[in-house]
């Protein structure tokens, strides 16, 4: 079987360097040789045409708007199935049977209590701390509280700092925002499903009795599902980048949460529902339309296009359905925002402007009004986001620490700065 090969000309020496194929999707060219032969590196700011692993967990075309978690796509996952189905699904690689489900479930309902010394650690902050900055530091802090799965290179403390992340991550979450408002930490039930369990915690209060609602709790189920994973995003890949020094689970996520916290990252579902609340009403749109077009005009319309997705990205198709889904249980039909975001989508898909810049409205677009109908506040969008993306952190993770080839991370850089110099004494400068 014939190697596919690709030649680069430097100076009139011609490199060959390998070609490798995916199962889907672009080849890559390897480029691990180049600077054994050329003494050159190759330079790729936001790394935009560069694979920086080979993973079989998550598939995205962008041009054609697809999103695959292990092959299968994301509007089937999100359809017919629930989020710790789809946890099953990235951690093993395949979908679970009844038996592996009904065990997996169980296993993970059996491990959301978190060590009740954490609620002492949670009053270490101040009232008014952002529930990220809580979560950053409470995340991290887990591996102060469960050592005895810290250890990368045993599978089986792999597997159960995994269900810990998984399980416990939704308890913090509530916590951070239980912490926020001033109201008592709530216990974990285990007769309660997952979703509905992370309600039952942020919602319920000793005084009376909290029935989740299903409606709600299954919409909040879809939202971790279209969360859970994309391929090698920053958060992602900071997690991968922290795994690969040999890092203890715990920190890989709290780094990666960290990561995520980023306005440009996991900040841009609050920054659309801002900016839909800015516009206030569908009369203003053309004036903040037009602004977004004005090359000189620092605004830009937030929630739309994506930097991977080129076409209509498929979540926000789900996203659209849920947010009308949630907004009729809870009987909103003449929400302002709502309307605002309708119109807006209209505008997207047909003005020219939006159609030549390929500016569809993502996912964020749609559950920054979702979140907020559920009733959380804005500053607990990115941590339902963190919540989610659990998942898919530990399951890349997981995938770097087992892959034979991985190194330690080490990028190279193009320097700039001055050449070597002589030291001057301070008297003679």
């Amino acid at each position: 079987m014939s190697v596919k090969t690709s030649t680069l000309t430097i100076d009139g020496k011609a490199i060959e360097l390998p070609v490798k194929a995916g199962s889907i999707g672009p080849s890559v060219i390897d480029i691990a040789p180049l600077y054994k032969h050329t003494g050159m590196f190759t330079y790729d700011p936001g790394f935009t045409s560069t694979a920086s692993c080979e993973s079989q967990i998550t598939y995205i075309d962008g041009d054609e708007g697809v999103l695959l978690y292990r092959g299968y796509p994301i509007e089937q996952l999100a359809e017919h199935g629930d989020f710790l189905e789809t946890c099953y699904l990235l951690l093993y690689g395949e979908l679970p049977t009844l038996a592996q489900k009904q065990d997996f479930d169980y296993r993970v309902t059996r491990h959301t209590m978190v060590h009740e010394q954490m609620t002492r650690f949670f009053q270490g902050f101040r009232r008014d701390a952002h529930p990220m900055a809580v979560m950053v530091g409470s995340v991290g802090a887990l591996s102060a509280f469960y050592h005895d799965s810290t250890d990368i290179s045993d599978p089986q403390q792999r597997m159960i700092a995994s269900m810990r992340l998984i399980a416990k991550i939704p308890t913090l979450a509530a916590m951070a925002y239980k912490y926020s408002i001033g109201q008592p930490f709530v216990y974990p039930k285990n007769s309660l499903d997952y979703t509905s369990n992370f309600l039952h915690m942020a919602f319920s209060v000793p005084c009376e009795e909290y029935v989740p609602n299903p409606v709600l709790s299954r919409a909040l189920d879809r939202i971790f599902i279209l969360h859970a994973d994309h391929e090698q995003n920053a958060s992602t890949s900071t997690v991968r980048l922290a795994g690969s020094s040999g890092a203890n689970p715990f920190a890989c996520i709290a780094a990666g949460v960290a990561c995520l916290w980023g306005p440009a990252h996991g900040g841009a579902n609050e920054a659309a529902l801002k900016m839909l609340e800015e516009i206030g009403t569908v009369d203003r749109i053309p004036h903040f339309v037009a602004k977004a077009k004005d090359k000189n005009d620092p605004f830009r319309l937030m929630g739309f296009g994506h930097r991977v997705y080129k076409n209509y990205d498929p979540r926000a198709k789900i996203m659209q359905r849920t947010t009308h889904e949630v907004l009729s249980e809870l009987g909103i039909k003449d929400d302002p925002l709502l309307e605002v975001a309708l119109e807006l989508e209209r505008i997207a898909l047909h003005d020219e402007y939006f159609i030549e810049k390929k500016l569809y409205p993502n996912i964020d677009f749609y559950s920054g009004i979702t979140l907020k109908a559920l009733g959380f506040p804005t500053s607990m969008f990115t941590v339902l986001f963190a919540l989610a993306r659990t998942v898919g952190w530990i399951a890349q993770w997981k995938e770097m620490v087992e892959d034979p080839s991985q190194k330690i991370g080490r990028p190279r850089q193009l320097y700039t700065g001055s050449p070597q110099r002589d030291y001057v004494p301070v008297e003679q400068r």
